[in-house]
């Protein structure tokens, strides 16, 4: 298996919640699950905790994240300030390449809620962030939206309701159509509501504690995982 096929079957179960947080990924566990080298397992490991899905502590290993509630304030409230400052400038910068790109995207977001797959929908919606980072062609907005859209995936995965992944879609959608008519402050306003609406939108929940093993529930996910992951290139509305 390649280390993208690893890495999609892993972030799945992680974000579907199904690995109990401070669940050990042992290496040599994991090798023998996906029939590869522990060193393959430890690069997948090392990908993973950089996008914050997991823990890695030095000398213990890595583990499943037990998402903090507590920090969703703190860290909404820096996107608010950072992701303002992004739509305003794309208002007046975006350009066709760029329109296009987020036109492809929003309309894989629409494909992934119609289809149910709330995973897909949960990835989508973070890149649709990171997308807009990127479009500044500024390295170090770009590095900070990749920590901060990190640190708020498993908080949506864990915290925000199933139903919401329609609110994000529109939301999403609110902004982009700003874009393209090039409202600044109706962008910008489009933007902080979305974030505040999704930090508004995290509750707690009572997580049942799964009847699979962590190798069941792996090789569930291996099975279901036949098609590659959803890509960004369908056509826009």
């Amino acid at each position: 298996m390649g280390d993208d096929e690893i890495h999609r079957a892993l972030s799945r179960v992680l974000l579907a919640g199904l690995v109990p947080p401070g669940t050990k990924l042992g290496e040599h566990h994991l090798a023998e699950i996906f029939g590869v080298s522990r060193e393959k397992i430890r690069k997948v490991l090392q990908r993973l905790g950089h996008e914050r899905l997991i823990t890695l502590e030095k000398n213990r290993g890595a583990f499943a994240i037990a998402p903090d509630l507590g920090e969703a304030r703190t860290i909404y409230e820096a996107r608010r300030i950072l992701e303002g400052g992004i739509v305003a400038h794309l208002a007046d910068a975006l350009d066709d390449a760029g329109r296009e790109r987020l036109a492809r995207h929003v309309a894989d977001e629409d494909a992934a809620l119609a289809s149910g797959d709330r995973i897909t929908s949960i990835r989508l919606s973070a890149e649709f962030h990171a997308i807009l980072a990127e479009l500044t062609g500024n390295p170090i907005i770009i590095r900070q939206m990749q920590e901060l859209v990190a640190r708020t995936m498993m908080l949506v995965a864990f915290f925000e309701p199933d139903s919401s992944s329609a609110c994000q879609c529109a939301e999403h959608r609110a902004v982009f159509r700003s874009l393209l008519a090039r409202e600044r402050s109706k962008a910008v306003r489009a933007m902080t509501t979305h974030l505040s609406l999704v930090e508004t939108r995290l509750r707690p929940r009572i997580c049942e504690a799964p009847s699979a093993s962590l190798e069941d529930i792996l090789r569930m996910e291996l099975r279901s995982d036949t098609a590659p992951a959803p890509s960004l290139s369908e056509a826009a509305e």
